[in-house]
């Protein structure tokens, strides 16, 4: 038996990044999204930079500009989340075909620099409140409830460029300003929020592409830490300002396998889950560091500069639901492995009893009925499946028509398993597939590597109209909604 709640809140999400586009249109500030290029899944995006002598570059993002260099657009490159989708001026075609599909609930993210052009100034941009309340009042005109992500990797450069970003105590002050800002702006238009957007990417992101120094651990750890405030700071707000809201974190979910029997592998996954994912849930969900972030930092000469208020202010925030992404699963070994696999922030062993995606992804549908079951029985707090999808190569035929039974497959299976996970006691009370309309990739770039129910007339290379039509996934996903899960057929 496989029974989905009454009110289940069925919907579909996107990021301003990655949909918006309209990257300095009506005052909006410049993010680092920005200044990447675009890229492949063979070839990294770049981050453009300029030197104090007006000489340009380009890096892979995870290297770093050069001492003294700016983060700036350059000339020469292109840059897909300028125009990304275009879903700034589209927002209204947009949200009627999520209405059409019967959307319950449609996460979305407020970009920063939107609101505070640089994130310093005193007063907001008007422009910038007045089109998300126009989102929000298009969004309840179908009674679709909105999800709002507060920073889904969008600060405004200047506070990256001129505070170092996430890694300074001092942007604290600007988060609250703009936090403030939103809460008070948007009551009784928004009741769920998530705070920071897979928070857990800074440390499961380390040593991915270079081995990763004792400094690199000392600087993810001190960045984390001013995040768990920032988020603690949220909710405390939220609370203050609407009896109404609720506000959860967002973790990316990669359960960690060991790849063998091996006493030594199953350590080592232990220690990877604690590491990359249980440590930033269990910081937001409790309210407090756990037991084994002190071997954490220890493994590195850790220390994690803290005032003595802190651990009160974390207690104070802690989350009133917990919301994660799930693409895939990973697997750890000791052993020396000749196959490797990796995508969205995680890499490991390949799985020799699972399949993969064209783009190096894991195909792990009872992966996710794993770890709904393994993180409600640690937080024993409401559970969202608010990212979760197949990026795929989709074709348009010669009548229009998108036929993609691949990516009802996929989502098929993973919904028979938050159905059985459901049946088995875990609260998940709600589903919002990742990228419901087609979107720019974070990782890549590209608009080839194709989530959506809906289609966007839209290349690598910035050619198409923007023109939406709907994929068979689209009809099968409206179908799955009006019948409340029951009919994945």
């Amino acid at each position: 038996m496989m029974s989905f709640p009454q009110g289940f809140l069925w919907g579909g999400a996107t990021a301003a990044n990655q949909c918006e586009g309209a990257w300095d249109v009506d005052g909006r500030g410049p993010a680092e999204s920005d200044v990447l290029t675009g890229g492949s899944v063979k070839s990294p995006r770049l981050v453009t930079y300029r030197m104090p002598d007006g000489t340009t570059g380009a890096v892979p993002k995870w290297q770093g500009v050069p001492e003294g260099a700016r983060r700036e657009v350059v000339d020469g490159y292109w840059y897909p989340n300028h125009d990304a989708i275009d879903f700034y001026h589209h927002y209204k075609e947009d949200i009627a075909l999520f209405a059409e599909m019967g959307f319950k609930q449609y996460r979305m993210s407020i970009s920063w620099s939107r609101i505070f052009p640089k994130g310093i100034e005193e007063e907001p941009n008007q422009a910038g409140l007045d089109f998300y309340r126009n989102v929000f009042l298009e969004l309840k005109k179908y009674d679709i409830e909105p999800l709002v992500t507060m920073w889904h990797f969008d600060t405004p450069l200047y506070l990256d460029e001129e505070l170092g970003g996430w890694k300074n105590r001092a942007i604290l002050p600007y988060w609250d300003r703009y936090v403030r800002t939103i809460l008070t702006e948007y009551k009784g238009l928004v009741k769920n929020w998530l705070t920071i957007n897979e928070i857990n990417n800074t440390i499961q992101f380390l040593g991915a592409n270079k081995p990763a120094s004792d400094e690199d651990f000392q600087r993810a750890y001190q960045h984390l830490h001013h995040q768990f405030l920032a988020s603690a700071h949220a909710v405390k707000m939220a609370h203050e300002i609407s009896d109404e809201y609720r506000v959860g974190c967002m973790i990316c979910g990669v359960p960690h396998y060991p790849l063998t029997c091996d006493p030594a592998d199953v350590l080592l996954t232990q220690r990877q889950m604690e590491r990359c994912v249980f440590y930033c849930g269990d910081v937001q969900a409790k309210g407090k560091y756990p037991v084994y972030a002190q071997r954490l930092w220890d493994e590195h000469d850790v220390h994690v500069e803290m005032e003595p208020e802190d651990a009160q202010v974390l207690a104070e925030g802690a989350v009133d639901f917990y919301t994660f992404s799930y693409y895939m699963t990973t697997c750890d070994t000791t052993h020396e492995v000749t196959e490797t696999a990796g995508g969205n922030m995680s890499f490991g062993a390949k799985n020799p009893y699972l399949k993969y995606s064209d783009w190096g992804w894991a195909l792990d549908a009872m992966g996710l009925r794993y770890y709904l079951e393994m993180v409600y029985d640690r937080y024993e707090k409401p559970l969202m499946v608010v990212e979760n999808g197949l990026g795929a190569f989709d074709t348009v035929e010669e009548d229009g028509s998108i036929h993609d039974p691949y990516r009802i497959d996929y989502m098929r299976a993973h919904i028979e398993e938050m159905g059985k996970a459901i049946d088995e006691g875990v609260d998940l009370i709600g589903y919002t597939s990742w990228g419901c309309i087609d979107v720019i990739s974070a990782g890549t770039g590209e608009m080839r590597k194709r989530y959506g129910f809906i289609y966007v007339d839209r290349d690598d290379e910035g050619n198409g109209t923007f023109a939406r039509s709907k994929k068979d996934s689209f009809y099968w996903y409206k179908k799955v909604i009006e019948s409340n899960g029951s009919d994945l057929a």
